[in-house]
């Protein structure tokens, strides 16, 4: 069976049930934390022990490695002693290396150390070994690396602020401006600061324990869109049934890369799928959905010539579908923010036409932004939310330059979930969004 990467969130009730509300915890006594610590410390079985005596889910039965997926020596390391799951707790994190040092021993230390972080990160969620695939792997470590800089300039200054004695009003201050800098907004910096100073006021937190608390902080704010909508954390379409997706963005974004990315998912996932080259006045939009679409041995349906109706694509392409048997339909919409009316009225056109020629289908709308503009793009996504009815969030371009706090104002001040996270510019680097992940990756040293 091909392994379903859009519902690689594997532990959803898991993480709901064991990850405690952050303001629930400033109410009373902070033994959660403490819980949360050691079970990082375990293995994934010990940690899904632990979290059964506390009334939360049990880790999922581990089952066999993707059969897609070939594994190389790099996972294979992970199975030697010296990375064994009993071993994986006493891996440090890993260091960022210079680029002066170079050689080839000191990047395959770094290699090795980041895979074994990689490793722990899916071991924390209840995972082992056998379930998981070099890709994983490789994609945490993409992540990771993608926010590198955010995360390195926090810890930083953080540590001079702070250095080895517990938080004061001070280091609170200083935290305050780091957030600021990461382009996590006002909002969300306000909260997280009041949060973190109620916690203070119970009891004094040393360097470790308050990232230990950020990070709880961030999850629960890019969990909170989620639970707001009422809407499951696992985004994936439904089987044997039409799900037509809109993808959204200003020119540049990524919205046609993101297309083709999450085709390549889709196929890899074992649903069929199809594009819609509905962008039709952007001159090369429908030659480059195309290109991503042969990448991604997905056929696009697109009307020849210029200043096509944009909801006669989507007919034909629903049409295309249903003949078919599509599961996925990515349409490909306007990608302009200087006319809101006009933008309004062609995305209008668009489901009027879906809600008739196609009134079962499941339809979401999801806006590409480019993680790199920081509150730049945030206001881009205030602007397409007033017209697209937007559902939720793909964040591309963690690459390194990017200021990956915006993920945070994009959950407090919008209230959208992020459902896709890009991390690189080839066709394997987008993944469903995990908070949890995003977290580590984003405050683990």
């Amino acid at each position: 069976m091909v392994f379903n990467w859009f519902r690689r969130q594997f532990n959803e009730e898991q993480t709901e049930q064991s990850s405690p509300s952050v303001s629930e915890e400033t109410e009373s006594q902070p033994e959660e934390t403490a819980t949360e610590e050691v079970a990082a410390e375990q293995t994934s079985e010990e940690a899904a022990s632990d979290a059964a005596n506390e009334d939360t889910a049990p880790a999922p039965t581990p089952s066999a490695p993707p059969a897609w997926m070939q594994q190389s020596g790099g996972l294979e390391k992970l199975k030697d002693r010296s990375f064994s799951e009993d071993a994986i707790e006493d891996t440090p994190e890993p260091e960022p290396v210079s680029e002066a040092a170079g050689s080839e021993e000191t990047e395959t230390v770094a290699e090795d150390e980041e895979s074994a972080w990689s490793a722990q990160v899916l071991a924390n969620q209840g995972r082992n070994l056998n379930q998981i695939s070099e890709e994983e792997i490789s994609w945490l470590k993409q992540l990771r690396r993608g926010l590198g800089k955010t995360r390195r300039n926090f810890f930083n200054q953080l540590k001079a602020a702070v250095g080895k004695g517990p938080l004061n009003d001070d280091a609170v201050m200083e935290i305050e401006a780091l957030l600021l800098q990461a382009d996590v907004g006002l909002e969300a910096t306000d909260y997280i600061i009041e949060t973190l100073q109620a916690k203070m006021r119970e009891e004094a937190l040393p360097l470790e324990d308050a990232i230990a608390y950020l990070k709880q902080i961030v999850q629960e704010i890019l969990e909170k869109p989620f639970q707001d909508k009422n809407t499951p954390v696992t985004f994936a379409p439904e089987k044997d049934k039409l799900n037509i997706w809109l993808i959204t963005g200003v020119n540049g974004a990524g919205k046609t890369t993101t297309i083709g990315k999450l085709a390549h998912l889709g196929q890899k996932s074992d649903y069929n799928c199809l594009i819609a080259a509905a962008d039709t006045f952007r001159a090369a939009a429908v030659e480059q959905i195309k290109a991503w679409g042969d990448r991604a041995n997905t056929e696009v349906v697109a009307n020849i010539g210029k200043n096509t109706d944009p909801a006669a694509v989507v007919y034909d392409s629903i049409s295309k579908a249903e003949s078919q048997g599509t599961e996925l339909l990515l349409v490909d919409t306007a990608g302009r923010l200087q006319n809101k009316k006009n933008l309004m009225e062609e995305l209008g056109k668009i489901r009027k036409v879906i809600d008739k020629k196609a009134p079962d289908a499941n339809i979401e709308s999801l806006l590409v932004i480019d993680a790199s503009l920081g509150q730049n793009g945030l206001k881009q996504a205030e602007a397409f939310a007033e017209v697209a009815r937007l559902s939720g969030v793909v964040l591309t371009k963690l690459d390194g330059s990017s200021k990956g706090g915006v993920a945070l104002a994009i959950s407090k001040q919008l209230n959208l979930p992020i459902r896709f996270v890009g991390a690189g510019e080839g066709i394997e680097d987008l993944r469903p969004f995990s908070s949890y992940e995003f977290a580590e990756a984003l405050l683990s040293e």
